[in-house]
């Protein structure tokens, strides 16, 4: 069997046992160390093993995770999301779909804090679902929103798959954060329309609610968002002005979460014990994920499967676009089924040699493309991460209901790629300041 052969087996037996419901880090690990013993030797291969995993392990970078991963737990478990959108349905709660509309907000502004889709969902699941029953909102509409918005929590920095991606590609984190500024920002606006949209063609869909004083808006707006503005301001403005590494604006992130939460006695002891068993089961689950990565990288690029395809790629008679359109659509596929955190260390090897290599995409806009189409699978089935927190949150709504209200999201997402795909400067335009 030669290498090509090997490598696309190897490629078959891994999706074969996440089938089997083997966890994704170990399905890499065994088969990337499988498919270089059979290449090399089992000796080879140990030692690549240990080599790989220390040299990364012990790297300083990796401390970058837990640091802004306990950023988002701490925001989690402070109520912060609560008052957040308390801030957001005041503002804008009176118009037609306002409290789904102002859920958006609120998801984009938490997001700013949190970096993770399904602390995103979940929090605004708990807070908007109530008020949305409360005001007779359609059920598909309202759960699908919440579900839907969970995804701007890993678009709008900081993002734990930005950070993943940063260091699978060895791209600056700090770029890849302010290039997903202003995506976010135009996929909120999306789902905002989409909202309108629906909601003026059928006002029953969702009914406006009360209309606040301006009192009451601006005590709302001191409880909520200036917490988040003075976070975000010290450890992303941090970062952007190169006054302190990744790492260090996680840590200044998340030590000012803590001492608002503390300030405002919205943190119990018991919650934040939780936010560090959170923090570190989460850091372990995505260390773990690396390294079965790192393994099953060093085995496809043994066995030259990304050079292959980077080859008939390369052959094909297409314009670049359409290339990316098949490469997007692949994700789009593999997304249903695969976690998005795993999907990009599994597909990075193979793809991102073709999109920046070869087609010359610029690599940071390639990673916000790849996080927002990635993004798409937590919420289409049948695997949907965020449809399913919110089916936690609202047992007794069934899951198809969910679904259904999902895909004018979906198109919102579709539209959001198409117009970074013809106008890509809304990416690169943030991060390109930075250099200057």
């Amino acid at each position: 069997m030669n290498s090509l052969m090997l490598g696309m087996t190897g490629l078959l037996v891994f999706l074969l046992l996440i089938f089997l419901r083997m966890p994704i880090a170990f399905a890499m690990a065994l088969v990337g160390f499988a498919g270089f013993s059979y290449m090399t030797s089992s000796s080879v291969a140990m030692n690549m093993v240990v080599r790989e995993l220390y040299s990364s392990f012990s790297s300083y970078s990796l401390s970058v995770i837990p640091m802004f991963v306990w950023m988002g737990f701490l925001a989690y478990y402070s109520g912060i999301g609560t008052r957040l959108y308390i801030f957001a349905y005041r503002l804008i709660g009176h118009w037609p779909g306002g409290l789904a509309i102002a859920t958006q907000t609120a998801c984009a502004v938490f997001g700013a804090i949190c970096g993770s889709n399904t602390a995103t969902a979940a929090t605004m699941g708990a807070i908007a679902l109530p008020e949305m029953k409360k005001y007779k909102y359609d059920t598909s509409l309202a759960t699908a929103s919440i579900a839907a918005g969970g995804v701007l929590g890993v678009l709008i920095p900081p993002s734990v798959i930005f950070i993943v991606y940063g260091m699978a590609t060895e791209q600056s984190i700090g770029k890849l954060f302010i290039a997903g500024i202003l995506p976010g920002l135009l996929l909120m606006f999306l789902y905002q329309a989409v909202i309108y949209f629906l909601t003026r063609r059928k006002p029953e869909l969702g009914p406006a609610g009360p209309r606040f004083s301006w009192r009451e808006r601006l005590s709302a707006l001191r409880g909520g968002l200036a917490e988040v503005l003075i976070v975000f301001a010290l450890s992303m403005g941090g970062l952007f002005a190169g006054w302190f590494t990744a790492t260090e604006a996680g840590a200044v992130g998340a030590m000012g979460v803590l001492l608002a939460a503390l300030a405002g006695r919205n943190l119990s002891w018991e919650n934040f014990k939780k936010s560090l068993y959170d923090t570190t089961r989460t850091s372990a689950m995505i260390m773990l994920l690396v390294a079965g990565s790192i393994i099953f990288g060093r085995f496809m690029a043994i066995s030259r499967v990304p050079f292959e395809l980077a080859g008939w790629a390369g052959t094909l008679d297409l314009p670049p676009f359409i290339i990316m359109g098949i490469i997007l659509l692949i994700y789009l596929i593999l997304g249903c089924f695969i976690d998005a955190l795993a999907l990009i260390l599994l597909t990075i090897p193979i793809f991102y040699p073709i999109a920046v290599g070869m087609l010359g995409y610029d690599p940071i806009w390639f990673g916000v493309i790849i996080v927002l189409v990635v993004a798409m699978g937590v919420i289409t089935p049948p695997v949907g991460m965020n449809v399913y927190i919110i089916k936690g949150i609202a047992p007794d709504v069934p899951l198809e209901v969910i679904f259904r209200g999902i895909w004018p999201f979906l198109l919102a997402i579709i539209v959001c790629l198409a117009i970074l795909i013809a106008f890509p400067q809304i990416a690169t335009v943030l991060p390109a300041l930075l250099n200057k």
